[in-house]
């Protein structure tokens, strides 16, 4: 029997990268898995990975797993995205948010439409969706969402600054900064109902494909971690007793070794600082 045996779970972003590998795991651990992300198929998206191969690739291992192709910078998209999910397995009893949008440029140069739908997609989204998980979670006493962060959320601090930044990571690092602070307020809310809200952020950056698409990591050569630490994390804070996991922010690399299972850790919230929430 495996650690998810009779649950469903929703994970987005997951055509690939960190999605796509949470989805498999979740998968191997008996949970029936609903698979969002706008790319539907090979060739839909200039990188590689699609749903349909996702969801090929746990049926085949023999699992479960349906998919849901959805915009969720869209109101409606994220509530259709629910009910699909519903629909097809039952109500949810877990939430990966996962997918993340970025656009790399100086805040004087962001356009708005940018702006926006980076913030809709990395935080009204977790809302959204989490919004409509709940009263199924509510109900049956039960549930556990876990939001997938980034180092970006810890700022520069205050000034003055000897160097000059790049300007290209504050939209991303605002609205990862932003989940964290609705993590643990969500966590206050819904601990009576026993739903586990959390939130874990790699400790380096991951090799994925998207990752390496962008210019400020794909010169990184063979540094970088693997995603299995961020799967493995994600399967932890989705399974750990409520009291263990309610409220965490944390990184994936500090989360392994705290149970053991990873001995050479470093990055942020291992040999440097994380967030305040972190520590919170």
């Amino acid at each position: 029997m495996g650690k998810l045996e009779g649950r469903v779970a929703l994970v987005t972003g997951a055509s690939r990268g960190i999605g796509e590998s949470i989805a498999a795991r979740f998968a191997a651990e008996s949970a029936r898995v609903v698979c969002v992300a706008r790319t539907l198929s090979e060739g839909d998206h200039q990188l590689e990975g699609s749903l349909e191969r996702t969801v090929a690739t746990i049926r085949e291992a023999g699992g479960e797993a349906e998919a849901v192709a959805a915009n969720i910078s869209e109101v409606d998209e994220c509530r259709r995205v629910v009910a699909e999910a519903e629909q097809a397995f039952g109500p949810v009893d877990v939430l990966v948010n996962n997918a993340a949008a970025n656009y790399f440029a100086p805040v004087a140069e962001i356009p708005e439409r940018r702006w926006l739908r980076v913030f809709a997609v990395n935080v009204h989204a977790p809302f959204l969706l989490a919004q409509g998980v709940l009263p199924g979670m509510i109900e049956r006493g039960r549930g556990a969402i876990v939001n997938i962060g980034s180092g970006g959320a810890i700022g520069p601090g205050r000034g003055p600054y000897p160097t000059v930044a790049e300007g290209r990571a504050v939209l991303y690092g605002s609205t990862k900064a932003a989940l964290e602070r609705f993590t643990q307020g969500l966590a206050e809310e819904v601990e009576r109902h026993g739903i586990a809200v959390s939130c874990v952020s790699p400790s380096e950056p991951v090799r994925t494909p998207g990752a390496l698409f962008h210019l400020e990591v794909s010169g990184m050569g063979d540094k970088g971690a693997p995603v299995d630490y961020m799967v493995e994390s994600a399967l932890l804070l989705a399974t750990e007793p409520l009291e263990e996991v309610s409220g965490l922010v944390t990184y994936d690399q500090r989360l392994l070794t705290q149970y053991g299972l990873l001995d050479d850790a470093k990055g942020t919230g291992v040999t440097s600082p994380g967030s305040g929430y972190s520590d919170s």
